[in-house]
């Protein structure tokens, strides 16, 4: 088959999943020069592979070392990882923006509704404050498919915040506002506000501004500092084009093109059973000109009902701000 992202896209079934992953893996194992170095340096013979389960991933801290990177033709952006620990940036070549933008809008749409359905804000600061984020890429797209006057981010001015949160809520408007943990528990404490029908997504991320915190800590504070009943999260990642949702309670569920499998942390080519704590593997059909098989450093455990956990890090792994902390 001819890839493209409307083979991508058109994924609504597991036999179509595998076929474009097995596709996508075959044409990355040949025209990713590092990919193609670390599969022959395992051993693998890409023909050999058959199923999803033997695709070998590749871990993602050689996105802070090499260039990862299938396409012909020079990136059109480079996407960077804030680096907060001092061990480096992850750097993610895009050979076109248009599928991260349809992968994000696409991704949105199927668990939100269209954009122009909410006012969306954002308390994104440490993110405005640098350059080549990937999370103010796509919320700044967001805020524009909204195409509500009100939509837009904020920095450190809470104050304006709190009284336009009150202003939409007295007005009935339905508002997102997506927020990076610390940010969020910053204005929770010193502007709480009741506001039910508010989704309050986190984006995860102390980024060295507040201590780490258990999910359940942290979301219980914001759920009483906003008035909601449940903290909605984003899984995402410098080194990926996709995201996963949590409506609550931190199950997350991955667009039709993307999927989470959880590795023995000891036998890391080899997968546990549902409910079994083990690495966070990641396959991101939309990464088809980088690489879309990373191994994370987070961990986690799969639902049999297709929902997955971030249940926290491997020691002395790095923070990535677009995480769930634990």
């Amino acid at each position: 088959m001819i890839l493209s992202s409307s083979n991508i896209f058109a994924i609504q079934s597991k036999v179509a999943f595998e076929t474009v992953c097995l596709d996508i893996f075959r044409y990355q194992a040949e025209r990713c020069e590092f990919y193609r170095a670390y599969l022959k340096n395992l051993g693998v013979n890409p023909l050999e592979i058959k199923a999803i389960e033997n695709i070998p991933f590749l871990p993602i801290r050689f996105f802070k070392e090499r260039k990862v990177y299938s396409a012909a033709k020079p990136e059109e952006v480079t996407f960077t990882s804030s680096s907060t620990t001092g061990t480096g940036e992850s750097k993610h070549f895009v050979s076109d923006i248009s599928i991260y933008e349809e992968s994000f809008r696409r991704g949105f749409q199927q668990f939100y509704g269209e954009p122009n359905r909410h006012t969306i804000l954002a308390l994104l600061p440490s993110y405005l404050e640098r350059n080549g984020s990937s999370l103010i890429y796509m919320v700044e797209d967001l805020i524009k498919q909204s195409g509500k006057s009100d939509s837009g981010f904020f920095l450190y001015n809470h104050g304006e915040l709190f009284d336009r949160l009150n202003r939409l809520k007295k007005a009935g408007e339905s508002c997102v506002l997506i927020g990076v943990s610390f940010a969020l528990l910053d204005f929770a404490e010193h502007y709480p506000i009741n506001f039910p029908e508010l989704i309050v997504m986190e984006t995860g991320g102390m980024k060295g501004h507040r201590k780490e915190m258990v999910r359940e800590e942290l979301h219980g504070v914001l759920c009483k500092g906003f008035g909601v009943e449940n903290i909605h999260s984003e899984y995402g990642m410098t080194e990926c084009l996709s995201q996963a949702y949590s409506k609550g309670r931190g199950l997350y569920r991955c667009p039709p093109w993307m999927k989470v499998m959880v590795r023995d942390i000891y036998a890391p080519f080899n997968y546990v059973q549902y409910g079994v704590t083990g690495g966070v593997n990641i396959i991101d059909l939309a990464n088809i000109y980088s690489c879309s098989f990373i191994e994370t450093q987070d961990l986690g455990k799969a639902n049999e009902d297709g929902f997955f956990e971030i249940l926290g890090r491997f020691d002395n792994s790095d923070i990535r701000g677009c995480n769930l902390m634990v």
